[in-house]
């Protein structure tokens, strides 16, 4: 089997492209309720940064969970070490997700009717 067809039947293809997707439309739909502004944008991309690694790491405890590994074992040395395990693996994908992101966030002031950049 070659390298992307592993990588594709191991699970690692799916959960990068629904990642990287996430990096582009999580800012589009918080734009849809926050207020149009320079400040508003700033707190805009750190909103969607926290909301991004916080639904990376949950897709990573889920991907763990898929392959067979039970929950107490992921959580067996405690709460906090385990929690501190898939923040960790939420904040390394930022490389995935990251410069999307950045590009979706870039894109919104084009949109704005109210106020002017």
């Amino acid at each position: 089997m070659s390298g992307f067809a592993h990588a594709f039947a191991s699970g690692l293809i799916l959960p990068v492209i629904c990642i990287v997707a996430l990096g582009w439309i999580v800012p589009r739909l918080l734009a849809l309720v926050m207020p149009e502004g320079v400040r508003p944008l700033i707190a805009l991309g750190l909103l969607a940064a926290l909301i991004l690694m916080m639904l990376s790491s949950g897709a990573f405890l889920l991907l763990y969970l898929m392959r067979g590994v039970p929950l107490a074992a992921l959580f067996a040395d405690g709460l906090w070490p385990g929690t501190r395990h898939f923040l960790h693996l939420g904040l390394l994908s930022v490389l995935f997700w990251g410069p999307i992101m950045l590009l979706s966030v870039a894109g919104l002031p084009k949109t704005w009717t109210k106020v002017t950049w």
